[in-house]
């Protein structure tokens, strides 16, 4: 059974640094394309970030596009979200996900990915 658990989330000023942590366990974690995603209240679930299976490629929505790094340790079967210069507006739940097919590439769509983690809150004060 695949399981993602996220943590990392807290209570940060405006400018600050998070650093978030997505563990896997129950499948090939290195064969899998991985993403961040994000829900603020009152919103849906939006897209952040995502990592190639391999670890070569990644993909970031505008909104975090230079202050937020995607990255992964498969021998630690861990992805990782450091965010910083973090801003009220970056407030949200954010969830870690894999995707359904082995050895898929990159994609923003939510249907695309598989399975979830029970997310990690994130709020930045102004």
């Amino acid at each position: 059974q695949v399981q993602l658990v996220e943590s990392g989330g807290g209570l940060v000023q405006a400018g600050g640094s998070l650093r978030l942590s997505c563990a896997a366990s129950g499948r090939t974690f290195s064969s899998y394309t991985m993403a961040w995603f994000r829900q603020a209240p009152g919103k849906e679930r939006e897209f952040s970030a995502a990592i190639h299976w391999s670890g070569s490629n990644t993909y970031y929505a505008d909104s975090v596009k230079g202050r937020f790094t995607i990255s992964r340790d498969n021998t630690k079967n861990t992805m990782y979200l450091q965010m910083n210069s973090l801003k009220p507006e970056d407030t949200a739940v954010y969830y870690c996900a894999t995707r359904r097919e082995a050895w898929t590439g990159i994609t923003t769509l939510t249907p695309q990915y598989e399975y979830w983690g029970q997310g990690t809150q994130v709020t930045v004060s102004s």
